[in-house]
């Protein structure tokens, strides 16, 4: 799906391959094929459908077949002007054509208006799907981002566990304190709630997109962690971005398909101007008895009584309480109210990327500064552990190394991935392919 492939180019998946999850293409695919939404998008777009079939229609003949059978009881008036009682039976057949052959063009500016409104109809349909797919990216994003700090959540309670296990051991040899073991089992639980508490918000995320997803239970899921070597690469302007934008957005191209449709029902409402040539044609027979008399055998009078004929009706407009008028001021008034639909569209669009880009520029500013910040929480971190095992540094100043180095770690993934959001959103504006 051309709207799966736009999403997914929020991120790079090369390295998808080492791990056994979805992709993000896979979770945009899956969601847009389930979510119910779409599915009313799907049927909205077929009863388009159906209006363009009708519509063609219009320029058709229509034909209809007659029978008819009917009986006369009691007295009645003869050929020679007289009243007697008889009994008579008459059957009819007939079959009859009629074509319109002006209309104002009514008819096929009415072809046009349905098949731009199909037009705009997939149009919605596309940026229906666009709309599941960023909220799928999103959700996807926080799994992985959710993902990495429950990792390192757990990889700092695995550290504080061996800095227990070297007190314990010093403890033995009479080189600390049961003060320090018992400071060193209270960073442990600490760090150990810590990573319940992450791996519990890793649960959440995963539920979360399992939602959108539309997945019975998130306990089978599991996504591909992409490769995030290269983040961002230089960002592209605001003005570059809209430019490309008003093409690529279907939302947009929505817009402007229904300002067409409204031109052009303009040209249907004035239409009705126009006189109306229609055409008929018909071929009709019948069957005549009375009771008591004879009469020609039924096949003779159907020969005897076939009738054929063909006639041109001209229908001149001359007043119908100003409907016309009104009908094409009305039509009018949807068009210029399209165009301002049309231009709000696209102020709101600029103003979409304009935010998305400044986001981006802060979100790549606040990554780099935590990447800075990770590193040196990082390095003091390890020199506090040194420290601490060598009982050269009390647990406090263990302590607050460690809380500042898993902060500094979470914020760094956090950021991370927020970045990678905030850069792709602006490729999906310009309406970036998966590569």
């Amino acid at each position: 799906m051309a709207a799966a492939a736009a999403v997914a180019a929020l991120l790079p998946i090369g390295a998808s391959a080492q791990d056994n999850g979805w992709t993000l293409s896979e979770c945009v695919n899956y969601a847009i094929e389930h979510n119910v939404s779409i599915r009313q998008y799907e049927i909205a777009k077929e009863q388009r459908e159906n209006d363009l079939s009708t519509a063609k229609g219009n320029n058709l003949p229509s034909v209809g077949a007659y029978i008819g059978q009917s009986f006369d009881f009691g007295r009645g008036l003869t050929i020679n002007n007289t009243y007697e009682n008889k009994n008579t039976r008459n059957t009819s057949f007939a079959i009859q054509a009629q074509m319109t052959l002006f209309d104002g063009l009514q008819s096929i500016n009415g072809v046009k208006v349905s098949r731009l409104n199909l037009a705009a109809a997939t149009e919605d349909l596309q940026a229906a799907k666009e709309d599941v797919g960023i909220r799928v990216a999103q959700a996807y994003l926080q799994v992985l981002s959710a993902k990495e700090v429950a990792e390192a959540a757990t990889e700092q309670a695995n550290l504080s566990r061996t800095q227990l296990a070297r007190k314990e051991a010093l403890l033995k040899n009479g080189k600390t304190s049961e003060a320090e073991v018992a400071a060193a089992r209270s960073l442990v639980a600490q760090d150990e709630m810590t990573a319940v508490k992450s791996e519990g918000d890793y649960k959440l995320a995963l539920l979360d997109l399992s939602q959108l997803l539309e997945l019975a239970s998130p306990d089978s899921l599991n996504v591909a962690r992409p490769d995030t070597a290269a983040l961002v690469d230089q960002l592209a302007t605001p003005e570059q971005i809209y430019q490309e934008a008003l093409a690529a957005k279907a939302s947009i191209r929505a817009a402007q398909i229904r300002t067409e449709s409204a031109e052009q029902n303009i040209k249907v409402a004035r239409g009705a101007y126009a006189p109306t040539l229609n055409l008929q044609a018909g071929v009709s027979t019948g069957y005549y008895g009375i009771s008591g008399q004879d009469v020609d055998s039924f096949g003779d009078q159907m020969s005897n009584n076939l009738n054929k004929s063909i006639s041109l009706s001209l229908n001149i407009p001359l007043f119908n309480r100003f409907a016309t008028r009104n009908g094409v001021r009305s039509a009018q008034m949807t068009y210029t109210s399209s165009l301002v639909e049309l231009e709000d569209s696209r102020k709101t669009l600029y103003k979409e990327i304009q935010q998305a880009y400044y986001n981006a520029v802060a979100a790549r500013a606040t990554y780099e500064s935590s990447v800075a910040a990770a590193e040196s929480a990082e390095a003091a971190f390890r020199l506090a552990e040194g420290k601490y095992a060598e009982g050269l540094s009390s647990s406090t100043e263990y302590a607050e190394a460690r809380t500042n180095r898993l902060t500094a770690l979470a914020n760094k993934i956090q950021y991370k991935y927020n970045l990678i959001f905030r850069a792709k959103i602006l490729d999906f504006y310009r309406g970036a392919q998966l590569q």
